[in-house]
């Protein structure tokens, strides 16, 4: 690595290190010797250390019929420099419940199969790319989370494929598992490889590229969600599926788990945007139900699970603060996108855009029910978060619903206090997070707040005492944590509200 004018720095928001990164950082040498260590070992890629490409570099290193030499590759910038640092150094960057995650690192490191980069020159090293990289949609919302208007900026998504085919061999497998628009591997991917291929003066008939989207599920099942589950593949031609098929044999349990291949990668991208869009209408479907139930003086809940005796209604969701994560926010919008500008259709995905619409201004619907059920002004109270995840046991706050509620609480003078187990620092906001809560119980707050459902916060008789313990206050559930029996002890000293709950 070049040691030149340091002009920027990454801190690791898991230990609180700086890392320097130099102005035109190299890591040829690097790559190299890794490379050397594993002779005759075929060498895999992966494009992206984040959420999905951290945990897949782990699984391939720990594939199931053949030893990869691995290699993880991020931007040498701030977001990501302190990431490829941590892997290298011996702590990995991602924290999570699931023990699979440890164990799997360490059998990498004791293996030494493992390395992770930030220069492009190991494209040239890789028999398998693996593209885990976002590609985001951005969004442009009025002050009450109102969706009105956005764009799919597929620039960034581009330099990395070309940064591929910049370096790579003209016979690599590039399998994307990225959540991409339809169409994109075989109307950007492909012709951009190609395109690379062909001013280095390579042949083309020899590059294959696949898609596979990944189902991965940050928590206790990290590692089973992509190793130990169900895989959709496709490929742009014969020789692409097949190559795919056979890469995603060696690290998949497809014993107990099939693969199912579709006719081409327009339908598999298809697949992965047309699965979430249905889970993100579904739940969309419920806000208005729990907003009629509220009126009407109905629980929603005890409906919900009498209706979930149905077999075929087993699916129906249940009210709740709102949406997160980096999938069910955006893949309605990526689909509609994609129809309109690589098919050529004048007319979008009106339902599935409007889903959309409604799940994002989710945390504002929670808000104003607060707002109209507290008795006076919010402003300067006293309030605890519990959780400021997106998902129950997990540490994940991308495009968290927590947010747009928050924002909402600090807009209306509220003093906030936030708990979370499995969040030491919210990196969307910037802020630390607590995670001794019953040492934050010890403190009075005019309103506590349910925002997340973590298992520290469900069937806790302790949490429960110390709040009947506390002072009258106001208590929100915004997931329907607690159960009639804590709602009836709680109600005995403070004023107890659920989302979807008309008859409190």
């Amino acid at each position: 690595m070049l040691q030149e004018a340091i002009i920027k720095k990454s801190v690791s928001p898991l230990t609180g290190k700086e890392y320097l990164i130099p102005e035109s950082p190299q890591d040829k040498d690097g790559i190299d010797r890794f490379v050397a260590a594993h002779p005759g070992k075929k060498v895999v890629v992966v494009q992206g250390l984040g959420f999905v490409g951290s945990v897949m570099s782990l699984v391939v290193a720990n594939a199931l019929t053949e030893e990869y030499a691995v290699i993880g590759i991020d931007l040498p910038v701030p977001a990501s420099w302190w990431k490829i640092q941590s892997i290298n150094e011996g702590l990995f960057p991602v924290v999570a419940d699931d023990p699979k995650i440890g164990q799997f690192y360490k059998q990498a490191r004791e293996k030494g199969n493992l390395y992770a980069t930030f220069d492009s020159y190991a494209y040239s090293k890789a028999n398998v790319v693996v593209v885990d990289i976002n590609l985001d949609v951005k969004k442009l919302t009025n002050g009450n989370g109102q969706l009105e208007e956005y764009s799919v900026d597929l620039t960034p998504f581009r330099k990395a494929i070309e940064s591929i085919g910049a370096h790579c061999k003209p016979d690599v497998l590039v399998l994307v598992e990225t959540t991409v628009p339809p169409g994109t591997s075989g109307k950007i991917v492909k012709p951009l490889l190609e395109e690379s291929l062909q001013k280095r003066g390579l042949p083309i008939d020899q590059l294959k590229v696949g898609h596979s989207y990944e189902r991965v599920m940050p928590g206790p099942k990290y590692v089973d969600s992509i190793q130990n589950f169900y895989r959709v593949f496709s490929g742009v031609d014969e020789k692409s599926a097949a190559a795919a098929e056979a890469f995603l044999r060696t690290v998949i349990r497809t014993d107990e788990y099939p693969l199912t291949r579709l006719g081409n990668t327009h339908a598999t991208e298809m697949a992965k945007v047309l699965e979430n869009s249905y889970r993100a209408m579904n739940i969309a479907f419920m806000v208005e139900w729990s907003r009629f139930a509220e009126e009407a003086g109905v629980d929603i809940y005890e409906v919900v699970n009498a209706i979930r005796m149905r077999p075929t209604h087993k699916n129906i969701m249940l009210p709740g603060l709102g949406v997160g994560g980096y999938c069910l926010t955006k893949d309605p919008l990526l689909a509609s996108w994609a129809k309109m500008n690589l098919f050529g259709s004048e007319d979008k995905l009106g339902q599935s855009e409007k889903g959309v619409h409604i799940n994002d201004q989710m945390p504002y619907f929670a808000f104003q029910h607060l707002d109209s059920q507290y008795d006076g002004s919010l402003k300067g109270k006293k309030v605890l978060l519990l959780g400021v995840s997106y998902l129950n046991d997990v540490g994940d706050t991308r495009y968290t619903p927590v947010q747009g509620f928050y924002e909402q609480l600090e807009a209306a003078g509220c003093i906030i206090t936030l708990h979370d187990p499995h969040v030491p620092y919210w990196e969307e906001k910037d802020l630390r997070v607590n995670a001794d809560l019953k040492d934050l119980l010890k403190n009075n707050y005019d309103l506590v707040v349910i925002t997340t459902g973590h298992r520290d916060y469900r069937n806790n008789p302790d949490l429960i005492k110390t709040l009947l313990s506390h002072k009258p206050g106001f208590i929100y559930d915004t997931i329907g944590v607690l159960s009639n029996d804590e709602i009836k002890q709680l109600a005995t000293v403070h004023t107890v509200k659920v989302i979807g709950r008309g008859d409190l």
